[in-house]
Formats: C-alpha cells, sequence, structure tokens
C-alpha cells in the first residue's frame, strides 16, 4: 500500500503545470521535458535530504536526555536567563535603551519579563551565581534541544591545525571521503513511497557498497596522521569493519532472498503485502543486523579504534575543529542510517502497527490510517536508536579487539550464512504468493493451518527461547573456557626474557 502523502507526485505535477507555459516560444521548449524533470528532481532531493539531514538533531537530543535519566538527571536544558541577567556581576546595562527607531522601550520590557519569570529566584540574587545559586535552573525556554546548535557552533570556531609531518593532502581529504560516502547513503533512504530522493532498482546493495567506501577513508585518515596511535586506530578499524561487513552482507542478503527484491521500497511493501513484518520472520537476522551495524559505527561496545583510554582519541586524535566535528556527524550519520535501514527492512517501513486491526474499527480507524508514513519512520528510527543504539553503549564495557574479530569471524559469520539458508527455505516451502494483498489491511502469506499468522508466530517465539537460553546460562561452571583465543601460558612476572 502507497503512503497517501505523495510529496514526490505533487511536486512533479506542480513543476510540469509551472514550466512548460514558460518555455513556451523560446529555444528551450524542445528541451522542456528534461528540464521539468531536471528541476522536479532537484526540489525534490532537496527536500528530502533536508528532511532526513534535519530530523537527525532528535537523535543527538535523545542521546544526551535518555544518558541524563539514566544518572538520574535532567540533562541539557535552555533557559536562556544569562542572555538577559548576565553573569558574574558583569551585564551591559540598560543596553536597550541604544536601540534606534525606538525599539528601546518595547525590548527593554521583554527583556525585564524574560528576566522575571527566567531570571533568578530572588531580587537578592541579580546575576546568575554558577555555584550558590546552581541548585535553581530557572524555567526551561526549550528541553535542551539547541544545545547541538551550540556545540556544532563550537566546532566552527575551532582552529584547524595539521601535524607538522603529516601527509596533508591525505590529511585533509580523508574526512570528505568519510562524510561523503556517507552523506550519500542519506540519498537512497525513503521516508515513505512517496517521500524519497531516488529509487535505484538495486538500492540494497547500493548501501552496502557505500558503507564499505568510509573504512578507506578512516584508514587514510589514522595513517596520515602520522601518529602510532592514530595508526592503530586506523588498522583496528578497517579490520573490524573487514570482520563485520560480510555478516552485514549476507544479513541482507537475506532480506532480499525473503522479500525477493534488492529494491528497499520493494521490500517494504513485501512485508506490508505478506502480513508480517520481517523482524517475527527472522529474528535471528534482525539481531545479526543490530549487532554488525554497532560494530560499523564503531559505537560501544564495538569503539576499539577509537578507545580513548590507550589510543588518546583513535584515528581521530589529530582532528580538530570542524574537522573533527564533520567526523563526529558522519557517525551519527552512519548511525541514523543505520535505524532507517532496520525500520525499512525490518518493522515494515511506513507501514503502521496492527494496520489492518486498528484499520478496520470505525471513525478510530480512519483516523489511524491518516497518520502520514514519514512521521511513522521517524519515530520508529528514533526507537530503534534510543531503545538499541544508546542503550548499549551505557550498558556494556568495551571489548578486546581480538574477542570482537573473534566474535565477528567466528560467531556472527556462520550464523549469517545459517539466517540466509533459513531465508531461502521460508521463501520456498513456506511463503503462498496467491496470498499476497497491497490493500489497507495486508495480506495472508504466511499463515498456515488455517490459523493466522502461524509462521511468524512460531518463529519468534522458537527464536526468542533460543536467545533466553543462550543469555542465561545455568551451567556457569561446565565449560569455563573463554570465547576468544588468547591464553596466559604463565603468570605475569614469572617469565624471564632470553632464558627459555
Amino acid at each position: 500500500m502507497d503512503d497517501a502523502y505523495d510529496l514526490r507526485g505533487l511536486i512533479f505535477d506542480l513543476v510540469d503545470k509551472t514550466i512548460p507555459p514558460l518555455l513556451e516560444g523560446t529555444p528551450l521548449e524542445e528541451s522542456t521535458g528534461q528540464i521539468v524533470f531536471g528541476l522536479a528532481t532537484f526540489a525534490v532531493v532537496n527536500i528530502v535530504f533536508l528532511m532526513l539531514f534535519f530530523s537527525q538533531f532528535a537523535i543527538l537530543w535523545i542521546e544526551r536526555k535518555a544518558v541524563a535519566r539514566m544518572n538520574d538527571r535532567r540533562g541539557a536544558t535552555t533557559a536562556l536567563r544569562s542572555l538577559w541577567v548576565g553573569e558574574n556581576g558583569v551585564t551591559a546595562g540598560e543596553w536597550w535603551n541604544m536601540l534606534p527607531f525606538g525599539l528601546g522601550k518595547p525590548v527593554g520590557a521583554v527583556n525585564k519579563w524574560l528576566n522575571k519569570k527566567f531570571g533568578n529566584r530572588d531580587e537578592k540574587f541579580p546575576t546568575v551565581d554558577r555555584v550558590n545559586n546552581r541548585s535553581w535552573m530557572g524555567y526551561s525556554i526549550f528541553p535542551g534541544f539547541f544545545q547541538n546548535v551550540a556545540d556544532g557552533m563550537k566546532f566552527l570556531l575551532k582552529e584547524h591545525m595539521v601535524p607538522q609531518r603529516a601527509d596533508k593532502l591525505i590529511f585533509e581529504v580523508s574526512p570528505f571521503l568519510i562524510v561523503s560516502s556517507t552523506l550519500l547513503i542519506l540519498g537512497i533512504i525513503p521516508l515513505s513511497s512517496g517521500i524519497y530522493a531516488t529509487n535505484p532498482e538495486l538500492s540494497i546493495l547500493y548501501a552496502i557498497a557505500i558503507f564499505g567506501i568510509a573504512p578507506i577513508g578512516v584508514f587514510f585518515a589514522g595513517w596520515s596522521s602520522n601518529n602510532k596511535y592514530t595508526l592503530i586506530g586506523g588498522i583496528r578499524s578497517a579490520a573490524q569493519l573487514t570482520a563485520y561487513e560480510i555478516p552485514l552482507l549476507l544479513t541482507l542478503l537475506s532480506v532480499a532472498v525473503l522479500s525477493g527484491t534488492f529494491n528497499i521500497i520493494d521490500s517494504v511493501h513485501f512485508q506490508h503485502s505478506a502480513g508480517a513484518w520481517n523482524l517475527f520472520l527472522m529474528p535471528l537476522g534482525a539481531g545479526l543486523f543490530l549487532l554488525t551495524m554497532i560494530a560499523e559505527v564503531e559505537r560501544v561496545p564495538f569503539d576499539m579504534p577509537e578507545a580513548e583510554a590507550e589510543l588518546v582519541e583513535g584515528w581521530w586524535t589529530e582532528y580538530g575543529g570542524m574537522r573533527f566535528g564533520m567526523l563526529f556527524m558522519a557517525e551519527y550519520i552512519r548511525t541514523y542510517a543505520a535505524c532507517f535501514l532496520f525500520t525499512h527492512f525490518f518493522l515494515g517501513g511506513w507501514h503502521l502497527p496492527f494496520q489492518g486491526l486498528i484499520g478496520s474499527i470505525p471513525v478510530l480507524g480512519d483516523l489511524y490510517l491518516l497518520i502520514p508514513g514519514a512521521v511513522v519512520v521517524l519515530i520508529k528510527s528514533w526507537l530503534v536508536f534510543l531503545l538499541v543504539f544508546v542503550w548499549a553503549r551505557f550498558s556494556l564495557a568495551r571489548i578486546r579487539t581480538d574477542q570482537i574479530l573473534e566474535f565477528g569471524w567466528r560467531i556472527l559469520l556462520p550464523l549469517a550464512v545459517f539466517q540466509l539458508i533459513l531465508s531461502a527455505v521460508y521463501r520456498l516451502y513456506l511463503f503462498d504468493p496467491s496470498a499476497m494483498d497491497d490493500g489497507t489491511y495486508g495480506g495472508t502469506s504466511w499463515d498456515a493451518l488455517g490459523i493466522p499468522f502461524l509462521i511468524p508466530a512460531i518463529t519468534t517465539v522458537i527464536w526468542l527461547g533460543i536467545f533466553f537460553l543462550m543469555l542465561n546460562d545455568e551451567d556457569k561452571s561446565g565449560n569455563t573456557e573463554r570465547m576468544f583465543h588468547v591464553y596466559t601460558d604463565k603468570p605475569a612476572g614469572t617469565y624471564v626474557p632470553g632464558q627459555e
């Protein structure tokens, strides 16, 4: 089922009605079709990109607030009181009286009102005291959202320095290689079936290809800095991303096999038309995708390439100013893209939960179906970021490089191959293509024995049981060997170099 809000079609129709009359009788009249297509595509691409780019500021705010709540604090808030109250006894006086055009009195009145409502709690404290009066933070005008804007401006104002013996060309090019390849990912992510920049037929493979470019820039950044810490971080990153991109590719291949397409939009439509989200048909694939994507974006617990405890800041160490800001932004864009891809591949994209059941309710169902698909995608993506990426980052400890690599090659890779086989079996033997329905309520292709949604229900229950057993080892004394291959032959301090 297509989204009712077809922004792409609206813009193409608007340009098609506006431009041809303007070009009539001009030398460009023969190229009207190409000009209309180019202008409409340019408008759509820019609008969708801006929607995706600026919506990512929400995840920065979500992470700040979630971490603050985990630490029993309110987190960043925007009271703005220091702008009109002053700090440490230093104010600009009645500066509003110097404003031209008679603006002094109204601006002064607004300033006094803001000082009264959002200033200090007592007139005895005419200025903000960051120590004695810290317990009262004033009323929040905004819940800390604009703190992200302040951080971005801070990066812009900081000086950029290149190490003296660095390879300057590669050092300067690497951040742009990482950022440009990251921004290309946003180009193929749809917000709904009617709001997307472009829709290549092999968009799933395109996404994987783009994800594979950034590691080259990461390694170049670490090598060109002429710093041993950055070089080690770059090598770690290259090894880690290689180990996790293969399971990621196999997992997405499993999605393509189950959906019968390499196109992201068609994959979303398949989940609705077949009657079940892929999350309930391949829970193992969903888990593999999340694990590999956390490793791809180098977030905790897979952030050894940026281990500040031992590598200062990993391959980022020598970058400062806006170069560091660009790399920081690229990491979050890749994380945000991973949330979008998980939403589309496993959570039904812009289709609403229980769309058929709730949509059949009179009045309420009609209102439920009016929710824009783009809003549904954004909410799902924000929840994935909060419940997976943020929760994991502040709940799990960093693991060693050898553990990361061994986990990728010896555990995730075989599981990804197993998931690929399962997807082929489901598609060939359990899927009923005759029950596909692209209507409002979806199809029933995964029913069995006359029971609706039997196959997704059984699959989900079985895998939840397996996950529970694997995560709760009752016989902890049965096998005390570690999963990884590093063992200590002798206790520390007992080995004497040159004598054995």
